[in-house]
């Protein structure tokens, strides 16, 4: 029961961390048909600048400052590059937020070396919330969870119900007629590129003292982050939640379960395949637990293209 427990709320808090990174590509990348390779790397920013501003003016200020900042760089690099090639198709777009995410992981090596930093908690955060079955589960933890979860209320109702929603949605949707009412359309797709950018800074701020901040956790969140978009729908926010979830608690359980193929056949004979030449059957799940987000992946591909909440259409 023990380990139920505590895989499941591992599980729920790193489902949310994914998920604060995952909206934001799910905006730019689901309603925008912008593919950005350099999303993680907004994440990557986000936990860099926030520990950078936390050293001298604490984890509060580092928390409201340095996702502006990062959203600041996501709106200018729209602006300045991505723009230029909105027309050109996805293969642009593709090659060009490459470059940016190497040169944003090169230039963070000459800022703060090729090793991690030691970004920590607040001291003042430093205290088991739960204690489950004699195992104490942090409150960081679930001031990460509830960070996500406001950032989803104030994402769902922005883009749902709110003037701002409507002209955003119809801006993707019909740019001609939006443009003809008066709105500026290139505003509204800067400003949700930076929308985006300002969520994978607010994922950094708070994740990178949760996990580990080094020059590869961009790399490392990149793949991942695209597989919840993918699974949860190209442009739904309720599919990136569901996706990162499952992704999360899937994930979470994998790695704890220390049960082979062997185990399992042994519970209907005496001896397995691999107990005398060795094999493939011998490995324990949690050996997989990294490639069950893809895996997870390609099954709902086969079942669902348009993913678990997309538009079939």
């Amino acid at each position: 029961m023990e380990f139920f427990i505590i895989s499941l709320l591992n599980g729920a808090i790193h489902g949310l961390l994914l998920f604060m990174v995952a909206a934001g590509l799910t905006l730019v990348f689901g309603m925008m048909g912008v593919i950005n390779f350099a999303h993680a790397s907004f994440y990557m920013m986000g936990a860099y600048i926030a520990y950078a501003i936390g050293q001298r003016a604490g984890f509060t200020a580092a928390l409201l400052v340095a996702p502006l900042l990062v959203a600041a760089a996501g709106i200018a690099i729209e602006r300045y590059m991505l723009r230029s090639v909105h027309d050109q198709g996805h293969g642009h777009q593709l090659l060009l937020t490459f470059g940016v995410a190497f040169v944003i992981e090169e230039f963070t090596k000459m800022f703060f070396g090729n090793y991690p930093v030691n970004y920590r908690p607040p001291e003042v955060m430093k205290f088991p919330a739960l204690l489950v079955y004699g195992t104490e589960f942090p409150f960081y933890k679930g001031f990460v969870g509830i960070v996500a979860v406001a950032l989803f209320v104030i994402l769902f109702v922005l883009l749902k119900r709110t003037r701002v929603g409507i002209i955003v949605r119809a801006a993707v949707q019909r740019p001609a007629m939006v443009s003809a009412l008066g709105h500026n359309v290139p505003a509204v797709i800067s400003g949700v590129f930076g929308l985006g950018a300002w969520m994978a800074g607010v994922a950094g701020a708070v994740g990178g003292a949760l996990l580990t901040t080094s020059p590869q956790m961009a790399v490392e969140m990149s793949v991942i982050v695209f597989v919840v978009v993918v699974v949860g729908g190209l442009g739904s926010l309720g599919g990136a939640l569901l996706a990162s979830l499952l992704i999360g608690l899937l994930s979470s359980f994998g790695a704890g379960v220390e049960v082979s193929l062997n185990d399992v056949l042994r519970l209907v004979t005496d001896v397995a395949p691999s107990d005398s030449v060795g094999g493939l059957t011998s490995l324990q799940l949690s050996t997989f637990a990294g490639s069950i987000p893809v895996l997870l992946m390609l099954i709902v591909l086969l079942v669902r293209p348009a993913g678990l909440m997309g538009d079939r259409s």
